[in-house]
């Protein structure tokens, strides 16, 4: 659990902060839309330019990622974030439009994570006059695919985050603020079939159904993931299912997309490796699994736990109390986490309704976190 005196931002009004959420938010960049992607690195880059970083644009193929560097004592101290969200364009115009009600703020991609973005800023902000010996170098890496998965950015995490001492994910935290050490591994597969289309009344006998060869192969999905003798539980929610196109004709093509959660690496590459021995059952089909996109399962760490206690200490300093454990879902963390280089993640605000139409963050905990990550940053003397 994360308590807190009575914290107010100094330098910035609440509606100071308030607002750089609601410019980030009204600025709507769901995955893989290119130019939307491009449109928040251009403001994203200019603010955080405007407190004292050297920023680097990459593009990829999913849109823009930005690589910040911010001077300061010691090796830096990882931030790691991202731009995207899964709200289609028109969303803030429709089902979740910008609100603020008290201490309740709403809109998509405002939760998870353009709120934590602004933590970032806005600390980085107030400690922007700070003599470089008292406050730690800072990386912020903020991709724009993490909602998929970080099928573009994940295999430039490892480079982008070398020479960097830890990394703080920037996600949302556990329901009651406590912070995220240690997450679930997950990864997306598509199970394709492809079958042979006949007319369903006249020919039918020369047609191989795709949409029943998928019925079968997912009803062995479901085997393979409650088999007894795996490690780990898992996680198993099949998320699309596509297939055919009249009811007058076999179908021929048909496919599922499925995620899938693990908390431990060898029931990971159990599952994954009886995923790709799929066969079919039917004569004349074909099966293929593609893993689209992978997070490794996230163990935490003597060196995650030491990080975490770090963070707790620079909270009690200012009234704050900062718990972590593990957590269910996965991020890019766990790319970092499954590195070893010592990680914990949930720094971003309270709330809740993720990826769903009540999304909202709370006020005073973004103030909270805030405080607490200029805490954090802060060199004080021994």
């Amino acid at each position: 659990m994360t308590t807190s005196s009575a914290t107010q931002d100094a330098d910035h009004s609440s509606d100071d902060i308030i607002a750089l959420v609601r410019e980030l938010v009204s600025i709507e960049s769901p995955s893989r839309d290119t130019a939307a992607s491009a449109r928040i690195a251009d403001v994203l880059a200019a603010r955080f330019e405007a407190v004292g970083g050297t920023v680097r644009r990459e593009t990829t193929s999913a849109g823009t990622d930005l690589v910040i560097d911010v001077a300061g004592s010691g090796e830096p101290l990882l931030l790691i974030g991202h731009t995207d969200t899964v709200w289609p364009l028109g969303t803030l115009a429709g089902e979740v439009p910008w609100s603020e009600d008290g201490d309740v703020v709403r809109g998509p991609g405002a939760y998870d994570m353009k709120a934590g973005i602004v933590v970032m800023l806005a600390a980085l902000r107030d400690l922007r006059h700070e003599p470089l010996e008292r406050r730690r170098a800072v990386r912020v890496v903020l991709v724009c695919d993490e909602e998929i998965g970080s099928p573009a950015s994940g295999p430039l995490l490892a480079e982008r985050a070398r020479g960097t001492v830890a990394a703080i994910g920037f996600e949302s935290p556990h329901p009651d603020g406590a912070l995220k050490v240690g997450r679930r591994g997950s990864a997306r597969v598509r199970v394709a079939v492809t079958g042979r289309a006949a007319h369903a009344a006249l020919d039918p006998e020369h047609g191989v159904s795709a949409v029943d060869e998928l019925v079968d192969q997912l009803l062995a999905v479901r085997r393979i993931v409650a088999d007894p003798s795996l490690p780990g539980p898992v996680l198993c929610n099949v998320g699309t299912i596509a297939g055919g196109a009249r009811t007058n004709v076999v179908p021929a093509e048909a496919a599922a997309e499925i995620g899938l959660r693990f908390t431990d690496p060898d029931t990971e590459r159990r599952v994954l490796d009886a995923l790709a021995a799929l066969r079919p059952v039917r004569e004349g089909a074909t099966v293929t699994a593609q893993v689209l996109s992978a997070r490794p399962a996230w163990q935490a760490s003597a060196q995650d736990a030491a990080l975490q206690e770090r963070i707790a200490v620079a909270g009690a300093a200012i009234g704050q109390r900062v718990e972590g454990r593990p957590a269910a879902g996965a991020g890019d963390t766990n790319l970092l986490g499954g590195l070893g280089l010592p990680t914990v993640d949930g720094f971003g605000p309270r709330g809740g309704g993720a990826h769903a139409v009540d999304e909202h963050f709370l006020r005073s905990s973004l103030h909270e976190r805030v405080a607490l990550l200029r805490a954090v940053l802060t060199i004080t003397a021994d």
